[in-house]
């Protein structure tokens, strides 16, 4: 979620109920669950509230533009989960932003960091997936599972990386107090002196340069999702969104309607849409759920279901379909009403991966003018940055 993201299942869909085995967990301001220890598991502590005077994560306000000045530091914007990072003799420890401990779920990277020379530190980063030319955050999600065994095997088979974009402490000095503008070269000299050739720890690039950060924001995509704005003269802002500021770069895409859901509320006693169901044509015709937009006006629902129902008919889409299996599906989650695709909308979305929308999209302006058919995945094909070539 952000440095960095929220998540949904992996078919796209928001969680609408949670496992009876899990707990919540916070990823760049968004909530999704993760899996309890079962009893079959190695046992652990009763009580796994995050430790006392824990630091917090430094959060980020989302912005329409980067800033400009000589204040800002600029980093990417990695598709991962943000994740504080301590080492004291062989205890590692991994919190996420919310001060969740998120340990267990990466044990390559627990085994990695006593590798590391430094015996003592603690790192501000994001936990990501290799894969291809890119980052998979699919492959990332897989890692919050119940069983000990299945994350043992996923950490051997996609192992994750640890990007360090700051240096909060380094043996006895307490950095977190110093100005960013300390801080960084601190990192630097550390990963310098402590990372240099190591496979799974890497330092982040970071930039004064506004033509620098125009260029990574212009490429964003496949792994770096945006831009990221530190302000140089402020100490580690823990839990505040004082210093720093998110900048995405959003995109258009004309979609299919090929369902909805209707919303839980009523209107006046009658139901009335929810979401709408988007979907995009394969190479070979097939119509594939995509995402969904639920950014629908209190106003327009009526009339929108008006318009929605008399096109209510088998199949919707005749690829990937909503509510696909999953260990999240619920009863209501597979709940949806497929129509002919007769409808075409332009939505904007952030990030598209996995040939889906990662979050939910809004909606830009109805497209009577075009023709369902012309509504392809070829459309989204862009040009972005390799985010490992960032990190050489």
């Amino acid at each position: 979620m952000d440095q960095h993201r929220g998540l949904t299942d992996a078919k796209g869909d928001f969680f609408l109920e949670r496992p009876a085995i899990c707990r919540p967990l916070c990823v760049g301001g968004e909530v999704f669950f993760f899996f309890a220890e079962s009893p079959s598991l190695a046992p652990r502590p009763r009580k796994t509230a995050r430790a006392p005077r824990a630091l917090q994560a430094m959060e980020a306000r989302s912005v329409d533009a980067i800033p400009r000045g000589t204040e800002w530091q600029y980093e990417p914007k990695w598709d991962g989960f943000r994740c504080l990072l301590s080492r004291r003799g062989n205890k590692v420890e991994l919190r996420s932003k919310a001060g969740e401990d998120l340990t267990r779920y990466f044990p390559e990277l627990v085994a990695a960091a006593p590798d590391l020379p430094a015996s003592s530190f603690r790192l501000d980063g994001e936990i990501v997936v290799p894969r291809g030319h890119g980052f998979s955050f699919d492959d990332l999600l897989q890692r919050i599972h119940p069983a000990a065994s299945r994350v043992k095997k996923l950490s051997v088979e996609t192992p994750a990386l640890y990007l360090v974009f700051d240096l909060l402490a380094a043996g006895p000095q307490d950095l977190a107090a110093e100005p960013l503008s300390e801080r960084r070269p601190a990192l630097e000299a550390f990963a310098k002196a402590h990372l240099e050739g190591n496979l799974t720890f890497h330092l982040s690039p970071a930039t004064t340069r506004y033509a620098t950060a125009q260029k990574w924001l212009a490429r964003s995509g496949g792994g770096c999702d945006g831009v990221i704005a530190k302000r140089r003269d402020l100490p580690y802002q823990a839990g505040n969104r004082d210093g720093m500021q998110k900048i995405k770069k959003f995109r258009s895409a004309d979609c299919v309607v090929g369902g909805f859901r209707y919303a839980s509320n009523r209107i006046g006693g009658r139901k009335v849409v929810g979401s709408l169901l988007l979907g995009l044509y394969d190479e070979a015709g097939l119509l594939h759920h995509v995402g969904f937009s639920s950014a629908i006006k209190q106003d327009e629902k009526l009339a929108l279901t008006e318009k929605l129902e008399p096109l209510i008919a088998l199949p919707g889409f005749t690829g990937n379909a909503p509510g696909g299996p999953s260990r999240w599906s619920t009863e209501r989650s597979a709940q949806w009403c497929p129509l002919k695709p007769k409808l075409v909308i332009e939505v904007c979305y952030d990030h598209f991966s996995g040939e889906r929308f990662r979050h939910g999209t809004s909606i830009l302006r109805w497209r009577p003018d075009k023709a369902p058919r012309q509504c392809s995945f070829d459309q989204l094909a862009q040009k972005a940055a390799d985010p490992m070539k960032l990190l050489a």
